[in-house]
C-alpha cells in the first residue's frame, strides 16, 4: 500500500519535474541562426552564408543600378539566412558611407544608418549570431568606424576577440548570444584597432580564395588573401577560409574594361548542383580541400538559387526556424526593397566608371 506521505511527496515534485521538462524541451527549440543544432556549435565550425554588396541594391530604389549585387535589401536579407553581411566605406565629405566603387556611382548612405538597419533586425532576433566585414576602401581609422557604431547603437553588441592572433577554437553561438557579444566585426583591412578593439582586421582571422572572377571555370579553392600564406600555411594559423562565389561580367567603356555583377550565370553560380562553377560543387570542393566546411561563404543575389539551400547542407540543417522565404527569382521584388538612395544620372554613371576602372570587391 502507497503511504499518504509518498502520495504528498510525489505531489510536491511534480511542479519541479514539470519545470524540468518544460526547460528541456525549450532549450531544444530555441534555435540560433535559424536551427537548434546550431547552438551548441562553435563560430568557425559553422557556414555562414553572405551578401557580397550587402546594401547595394540593383531595385527601384536605385533605378535597377547594374552596380547593385542584391535585390532585396539587409533586414530581409537577415531575415532570409543570411549571416555575412559585406559593403564597402567611403570617405564622402567627411563622411563615411556606404559606397560601391564610388559615392558618385552607388552612394547607400551612411554606415552608421546601415549599422542602425542591422541593429534593428537584431533586437528583434535576439538568438541570431552576425558578422559584418566592411572593406575599408579609404582606410578609415578604427576611431572614425568605431564613433559610427556608437552612433549606430550597436558597438556594445559587438565581439571583441581574446587574442590577436586566430584561435583554434572561438566561442559557440549560445556563448556569443549569453554574452550579448552577437555581433561579430571584421574589416579589410585594418592596421591599428586600439580604439575599438571589436574591429578585427579581417586577414588576421581570415583567408580568402580569389575573389576576382570572370569566368564560370575559374574558381579556385586556393588561398589568394593576404598574399603572405598558401592554403596550407592559412589553415595551420587557423584562420578561418571564407569562400568568394560571385562573377563579374566585363565590358568596354572608352577602352577601358569594366566589371559588373554577373547577373547572366547567376542562376548557376548560386545552384545546389548543375553547371560548371555551381555554388554546391565548388563548396563541396573547397570543404575536402580545406578539411572543413568554409566558415563563409560570398554571393551576389542570395536569395537565386537559394544560396542558403547549400549552406544549410553544409550545416546539416533539414529544418531551419523562423526563416523568411523570398522569391529565387533572378530580378528584383516589384516594389522597392530598401530606403531611398541616390540616384545617378548617365552622365554621372559614366564619369564614375571613368574614375572606378574595376568594381572593386
Amino acid at each position: 500500500m502507497v503511504s499518504n506521505t509518498n502520495i504528498l511527496t510525489s505531489l510536491f515534485l511534480l511542479p519541479s519535474l514539470a519545470q524540468v521538462a518544460f526547460s528541456a524541451v525549450t532549450k531544444r527549440a530555441t534555435a540560433c541562426n535559424n536551427s537548434p543544432d546550431l547552438c551548441s556549435k562553435t563560430y568557425n565550425n559553422i557556414t555562414h552564408l553572405g551578401s557580397h554588396n550587402a546594401p547595394f541594391l540593383r531595385d527601384a530604389s536605385t533605378g535597377n543600378s547594374a552596380s547593385g549585387n542584391q535585390f532585396y535589401n539587409t533586414t530581409v536579407q537577415l531575415s532570409a539566412g543570411v549571416r555575412l553581411l559585406s559593403g564597402q566605406v567611403h570617405n564622402n565629405n567627411g563622411s563615411l558611407h556606404m559606397c560601391h566603387s564610388s559615392c558618385t556611382l552607388l552612394d547607400a548612405g551612411l554606415l552608421s544608418d546601415w549599422l542602425s538597419e542591422i541593429k534593428t533586425w537584431m533586437d528583434g532576433n535576439p538568438n541570431e549570431v552576425v558578422t559584418v566585414l566592411l572593406v575599408n576602401s579609404d582606410d578609415a581609422s578604427a576611431s572614425d568606424l568605431g564613433s559610427a557604431y556608437t552612433t549606430a547603437g550597436i558597438a556594445s553588441y559587438a565581439y571583441t576577440p581574446t587574442s590577436t592572433t586566430a584561435p583554434s577554437e572561438w566561442p559557440t553561438l549560445q556563448t556569443l548570444i549569453n554574452d550579448g557579444t552577437r555581433l561579430l566585426n571584421f574589416v579589410a583591412s585594418l592596421d591599428d584597432n586600439t580604439a575599438a578593439p571589436y574591429l578585427m582586421d579581417e586577414f588576421t582571422y581570415i583567408f580568402e580564395n580569389n575573389y576576382d572572377n570572370t569566368s564560370p571555370s575559374n574558381f579556385s579553392c586556393a588561398a589568394n588573401r593576404p598574399s603572405t600564406v598558401t592554403t596550407s600555411s592559412a589553415l595551420q594559423q587557423n584562420l578561418m577560409p571564407f569562400m568568394n562565389h560571385f562573377l563579374y561580367e566585363t565590358s568596354s567603356l572608352f577602352g577601358t574594361t569594366i566589371e559588373s555583377p554577373d547577373l547572366g550565370n547567376i542562376t548557376t553560380t548560386n545552384a545546389a548542383s548543375g553547371g560548371t562553377g555551381n555554388l554546391g560543387t565548388s563548396a563541396a570542393e573547397c570543404t575536402t580541400t580545406y578539411g572543413q566546411a568554409p566558415t563563409f561563404i560570398l554571393v551576389d543575389f542570395f536569395n537565386v538559387g537559394p544560396a542558403i539551400a547549400v549552406v544549410d547542407t553544409l550545416n546539416s540543417v533539414t529544418s531551419p526556424v523562423g526563416r523568411t522565404n523570398v522569391s529565387t527569382a533572378a530580378s528584383a521584388p516589384a516594389a522597392s526593397s530598401g530606403s531611398t538612395r541616390s540616384e545617378v544620372s548617365t552622365f554621372s554613371l559614366v564619369a564614375a566608371l571613368i574614375v572606378a576602372f574595376v568594381l572593386i570587391a
